[in-house]
C-alpha cells in the first residue's frame, strides 16, 4: 500500500524483532563466505560485518540503553556505542556462529523487555545522548529497527 502509514506498537514491534534471526538466518545460514564477505566497495560492510553490528547492538546497546532509562538515575547519559567493534569481536568466527549467537541474544533480550511490562508512563521517559540533548526510547531500540515516532507505544 503506497503512502500507508500506522502508529507503532510495541507488540507490533517485537514481532517484527523476535522474526529478524529467523530471516538472516535464512538468507545467510549455509552461504560461502564469498557471498558472506562480499561488499560493494571500500567504506561498505558485508553481510557477516552487518550481523556482528547486530550482535554488538544486542550486547551494549539497546537494553542496556533502555535500563538506564527505566532506572531514571542521576546520571542518564548512555555510553557511546562503537559503530565497528564488529570488525575486532566478530573477526575470525564463522557466519553460522554469529547467527546462533545473534539469535540468542535477541531472544534474551526480547525476554527482557516483555518482562518488564511497560507502562505507557514508563514508554514516555527519556535517556541523554549528549549533555544537553534528551533522547527518547526510539533511541535505545535495536540496531536495524528504528521508528518515527518520539516514543515507543503499545
Amino acid at each position: 500500500m503506497s503512502g500507508h502509514t500506522t502508529d507503532f506498537t510495541l507488540t507490533d514491534g517485537i514481532a517484527v524483532l523476535e522474526r529478524t534471526p529467523a530471516v538472516l538466518g535464512a538468507l545467510l545460514g549455509g552461504l560461502s563466505t564469498e557471498w558472506t564477505a562480499a561488499t560493494e566497495g571500500e567504506g561498505t560492510w558485508s553481510p557477516y560485518d552487518v550481523v556482528g553490528h547486530l550482535i554488538h547492538g544486542e550486547r551494549t546497546d539497546w537494553i542496556v540503553r533502555a535500563q538506564i532509562i527505566l532506572a531514571q538515575g542521576v546520571e542518564r547519559r548512555f555510553t557511546p556505542f562503537d559503530r565497528e567493534a564488529q570488525f575486532r569481536e566478530s573477526r575470525g568466527r564463522p557466519i553460522g556462529h554469529l547467527l546462533d549467537e545473534f539469535a540468542e541474544l535477541r531472544a534474551a533480550n526480547l525476554a527482557t523487555l516483555t518482562g518488564w511490562e511497560l507502562s505507557e508512563a514508563q514508554l514516555a521517559l527519556t535517556g541523554s545522548i549528549l549533555r544537553s540533548a534528551k533522547s527518547p526510547w526510539a533511541s535505545c531500540s535495536p540496531p536495524g529497527w528504528r521508528t518515527t515516532s518520539d516514543t515507543w507505544r503499545r
